[in-house]
């Protein structure tokens, strides 16, 4: 079975995308990297990113004021929460875990099964006025808190500026284009493996990832450790499990071929984002590696739905090692103390 939901398109050439419209942004970008791509009713502009940035870490945008996009996407875990799945504003736990945020701009698609949601600016919708889960907890059409925010002093001028064309700035419409152009700018490149400063272990880890016998690249690979950027969606049922309730794309298409089926997220920072998988269920990194050695766990090993990628493989306990050891090699930690990208109340 082919896990995915169209074609191949190119991988690495995603970091080489179709540039934005133009703006007079000032990207700072890593090496090599190209910026993301902006969609043409939403350009950048310094005064937006820091509109959302703002926003972005503000406890105004839950309903009982308790909870902000960072509970969930925290800088020093790369913009996870360190929980197995999160935690909504009226305690609500959720069903999945909260994924890392970085070069979320590339990305084919967001949240972990859902091949339609392809833009940013959508997805903000969903922490803000969903309701299975419930997140941020906003009701209705959004109108107390689009109030909350008006009686901040600040945030009157700063809608103006980032939207100076738009007589009525301050709108949910607005707050989520901010929002979606902040998370643009949080993006990876300054990790060790990009530098090539690499150990032995290290290196002997990056050779068994872009192996044939272990194949983590296959859905690992590119720029940004996903094969799942630009117009490339891809799905794996990984064999995780047999009985998930939790069924993936499935719960989107209706397909029940595509249950199981998940985004493969990006490995940068992933020494720093455990827990691990859709659900949070893996632990440790040396967890990881030993689930896909076997192919899956428990009835996921054998289920006709499982990937043709995930067969498992043979590993020491030393290349085991070596593997983790190259994992930690793609940690940033510029990012995860990037001033541009903190908390600025």
């Amino acid at each position: 079975m082919r896990a995915r939901l169209i074609a191949i398109t190119a991988v690495l050439a995603a970091a080489c995308a179709a540039p934005p419209p133009p703006s007079d942004y000032a990207w700072a970008l890593p090496p090599r990297f190209q910026p993301p791509p902006v969609p043409a009713d939403n350009p950048m502009s310094a005064a937006k990113v820091e509109l959302g940035r703002r926003l972005f870490y503000d406890v105004r945008l839950a309903a009982n004021g308790t909870q902000a996009c960072a509970s969930c996407h925290a800088q020093a875990r790369a913009f996870t929460d360190g929980r197995a799945t999160s935690v909504g504003s009226t305690g609500e736990v959720g069903r999945r875990n909260a994924q890392p945020l970085a070069n979320v701009g590339y990305l084919a698609s967001l949240t972990w099964a859902n091949p339609s949601m392809r833009a940013l600016e959508a997805q903000a919708h969903v922490p803000m006025f969903g309701v299975a889960p419930v997140e941020l907890g906003v009701a209705g059409d959004g109108g107390a808190l689009l109030a909350r925010l008006a009686d901040e002093p600040l945030y009157p001028a700063l809608f103006a500026e980032a939207f100076p064309d738009d007589p009525a700035p301050l709108s949910i419409a607005n707050l989520t284009r901010a929002i979606a152009s902040f998370e643009r700018t949080i993006v990876s490149g300054r990790a060790r493996v990009d530098s090539g400063e690499l150990t032995d272990a290290e290196r002997r880890g990056q050779a068994l990832f872009a192996s044939a016998r272990l194949g983590c690249n296959q859905c690992h690979g590119g720029f940004a450790f996903t094969v799942a950027t630009g117009d490339d969606l891809r799905f794996f049922n990984t064999g995780l499990t047999a009985d998930d309730p939790d069924r993936g794309v499935a719960a989107i298409t209706g397909d029940p071929a595509q249950a199981g089926w998940f985004r493969p997220p990006s490995l940068r920072n992933v020494a720093v984002t455990a827990p691990y998988m859709h659900d949070g269920s893996v632990a440790t990194l040396e967890e990881v590696v030993d689930l896909y050695a076997a192919g899956g766990r428990g009835a996921g090993v054998t289920t006709p739905r499982k990937s043709e990628l995930i067969t498992g493989f043979a590993i020491t306990a030393d290349e085991r090692a070596d593997l983790v050891a190259f994992l930690g090699a793609l940690t940033d930690a510029a990012l995860l103390t990037d001033p541009a990208l903190a908390d600025p109340w």
